[in-house]
Parts: structure tokens; C-alpha cells; sequence
């Protein structure tokens, strides 16, 4: 039997294919496989465990035979660290099968959104399911890159959809940034297309702001007679000015009536403190009476369909339209920029005061962020005032009487 000579490239350029696959050898477990369409694959014979396995190098002319022969060592050494390159190999593919934005993007969505809203899952889940999924579902977290998540973005821009085009910006960049925090991919391309969309307008929400408008609205408000846990959650919206959701749920365990309180987890808030809001006695007495109806509820404000489930967003929307006024006058939204603007304007109540109830993140002087109860007395005194100064808006307005109203805040 002749001796095995090593490849040449000259033998390899020259190796045309037949109807079966062949293997030309060079040495130490590398061949080179010629298939019949004429492709030339690099691969590694080897023994472990009593088995004799094969290992892919990769194909010829992409790997030269200076490279494969590199390669043969390398993993000649791992066999001999008792490592197996196949195994690892199907391993590293398990893997890269696991890590696909679409798998990740489900268990993100399970994880992170589930637990929320209704409302919110539903929005999220329509965003990564219409826009995302189609296009980024199969695609490996680390392969994504900027211009491949802005191509799929420039797609929802086209249709028109500017917001949601933004929004799915952001729903993919917190999935990205789930999969960095458990090991699954490196960085978030979304975090490099600043500048690169198309800048949409922000859209504020209607509010009065006027007080002689407030006086009216405020009138109308009391005399709004519905399902009753509408009419309490309406009536409690402007004294709070919270944001429309934290209002539909808000919880019996959350409330203080003693100390006049209202206490929301900072997990809840998606904040790093919890969120404190002094309750002004008006508040106190609408709370007071809702209890008589819903007291058996986890909810102060349930859904009329169940009571483990909060009242639905449209609700407050409903009642506004009812009482006459329309998406450009008033949304239950604006109640929190009819507080801040009279508060301020009206009121002379500290910007920082004002800020902190509406749960924004303020800093003091010194650039610190506020803790939860810092400036809890002066909130407390500032948030009476604001009903009071409500209830004599409504009083001026039935009384048809002019309100002369000094600024007395600190």
C-alpha cells in the first residue's frame, strides 16, 4: 500500500467532481469532501469516547489549506483537553436556535408586559406582533444590527404610523436590553438610530386651564350622575391630577384614610421610589363613600363586569363626552395639566411641590432626587388648598359670581 501523500492546492483546484461524493486526505483526520454539484468541503475525522465522529471545518477556496491545517491542530488539542468539537458545535446551535428575537421577544413580553394592564399588554402585544415579529421572529439577537432594525422601522414610518413607529423603537430596545441582562445578546441596536426616524410631534393632552372654564367643568362634574364608581372616579380625578391609569387602579391596601394618604409602590409606578399623594378631605369623603359600594373589591374603582378587574380606560373618556365636552376640550388626561398650570399660575404653589405630585423625578438643589416624603407637609397643605380652591371655582360659577382668588402658595 503507496503512502498518503499531503494535499497540494494544485491537487485540490485540480479535484473535479463525480457522481458520488469522495474525500482527498491530507493528514491527522483532515479530508477534503468533493460533493457531485462540485463543492469542496474541509472536515476532521477523529475518535472520542470509542466513536469515531466528524467536524465541519468549512469550504474551499473560503478556507485555504494553510487555514484548515491550523484549524486541524486547534481542535486536535481541544480533543486532547477531552473536549468534544461536535458536541459543542450542535451545542453552540441549540443555542443560537434559543437566542432568536422572537423567542426572547415572547418571554420578554411574558415576563415584563403580562403583568400590567390589560390595556397595555393588548397595545404592546399588537406593536410586536403586526410590526416586529414579521420580519426580526427567526433573526439571532446578536446578528440584528442598526440598519436592519431601521429598515423595519422605516416600514411602519411608510404607512404613515409615525408614533407607532417610535413606540416599536422602544418596545424593541427594552427586548434587546432583557436579552443583555440574561446573557442573550450584546447591545441594543435601537440605541443607535437617534436622529435617524422621523420626528413625530408630540401630541399634548386637552386641558382646561382657564379657571372661569375649571368653575364650569367643576359644575358640571357634580352634576354628572352615572354608574356610581364612574361618577366617585371622576369626581377624585381633578383633586389628585394623577395619571388616568394609576386612578382606575388604585387599591383599598394603597390607601391611608386615617392619615390621609395614598401610598403607590414604586414597582407599580416603574419608579425607584414609591409615590405619596396626600389625599385633601374632599378626597377623604369621596373614598369614604365609594367604600359602601366596593369595599368587597381589591379595586377602589372596579370594572362593572368584576370586581378583579379595574375600571376600564374609556370610562372616565365616556363620562366627559356625556357631560358635553370633546377629545380637543378635555381628556381625563388633562386634569393633571389643568393642576400643574393653576397650581402654578394661579395658586403660586413651588414648582418642585408640583412636580413631585405629579410623580415626575425632581432634584433638589444639590442635584439628588427627592425622596418620597420630602416635602410630604408642605404636598399635604398644597393638595388641601387645591380642592378648596376647586370647590370655590364650582361655587363661583353656580353663584354667578366673579372669584377673587390671591395666589397663596410658598
Amino acid at each position: 500500500m503507496g503512502v498518503k501523500m499531503p494535499l497540494t492546492v494544485k491537487k485540490i483546484s485540480s479535484a473535479q467532481p463525480t457522481n458520488k461524493r469522495y474525500r482527498l486526505f491530507d493528514g491527522g483526520g483532515l479530508y477534503l469532501e468533493v460533493s457531485p454539484a462540485g463543492t469542496k468541503t474541509w472536515a476532521l475525522k477523529y475518535r472520542t469516547a470509542g466513536k469515531e465522529k466528524k467536524f465541519t471545518i468549512g469550504k474551499w477556496p473560503s478556507f485555504s489549506l494553510a487555514d484548515a491545517r491550523l484549524r486541524r491542530e486547534q481542535l486536535k488539542a481541544e480533543i486532547a483537553e477531552g473536549n468534544d468539537p461536535a458536541a459543542n458545535k450542535n451545542l453552540e446551535k441549540l443555542n443560537a436556535a434559543a437566542n432568536v428575537f422572537g423567542i426572547i421577544a415572547n418571554e420578554w413580553f411574558d415576563v415584563k408586559i403580562k403583568p400590567q394592564s390589560e390595556a397595555h399588554a393588548k397595545r404592546t402585544g399588537s406593536i410586536l406582533n403586526n410590526h416586529l415579529m414579521p420580519h426580526l421572529a427567526d433573526r439571532p439577537m446578536i446578528d440584528v444590527k442598526p440598519p436592519e432594525l431601521l429598515s423595519v422601522l422605516r416600514l411602519i414610518e411608510d404607512q404613515g404610523s409615525i408614533s407607532t413607529a417610535h413606540r416599536a423603537k422602544q418596545i424593541a430596545g427594552q427586548i434587546f436590553r432583557y436579552a443583555i441582562a440574561s446573557g442573550r445578546a450584546e447591545r441594543d441596536p435601537s440605541a443607535d438610530l437617534a436622529g435617524a426616524m422621523v420626528a413625530h410631534k408630540t401630541k399634548h393632552f386637552a386641558a382646561l386651564t382657564e379657571p372661569a372654564d375649571v368653575a364650569k367643568l367643576m359644575v358640571a362634574i357634580d352634576g354628572y350622575h352615572g354608574y356610581p364608581v364612574v361618577t366617585a372616579a371622576l369626581k377624585i380625578s381633578p383633586l389628585l391630577f394623577q395619571r388616568p391609569g394609576e386612578i382606575r387602579h388604585m387599591e383599598w391596601s394603597e390607601l391611608d384614610l386615617d392619615n390621609g394618604l395614598w401610598s403607590i409602590s414604586a414597582a407599580k409606578m416603574k419608579q425607584d421610589n414609591d409615590h405619596i399623594v396626600p389625599l385633601p378631605n374632599q378626597a377623604i369623603a369621596i373614598l369614604a363613600h365609594i367604600e359602601l359600594y366596593t369595599h368587597g373589591s381589591r379595586y377602589v374603582f372596579p370594572s362593572a363586569r368584576s370586581n378583579d378587574r379595574p375600571l376600564s380606560e374609556n370610562a372616565l373618556r365616556v363620562a366627559l363626552r356625556t357631560m358635553g365636552y370633546t377629545g380637543e376640550q378635555m381628556t381625563a388626561h388633562g386634569f393633571r395639566a389643568m393642576g400643574r398650570t393653576l397650581l402654578d399660575e394661579v395658586l403660586g404653589y413651588r414648582q418642585d411641590w408640583i412636580e413631585q405630585q405629579l410623580s415626575h423625578r425632581v432634584k433638589d438643589p444639590n442635584g439628588r432626587a427627592y425622596n418620597r416624603t420630602k416635602n410630604l407637609n408642605g404636598r399635604r397643605e398644597m393638595m388641601q388648598a387645591w380642592a378648596d380652591y376647586l370647590d370655590e371655582l364650582k361655587a363661583s360659577a353656580l353663584n354667578r359670581q366673579p372669584l377673587h382668588l390671591v395666589g397663596r402658595g410658598r
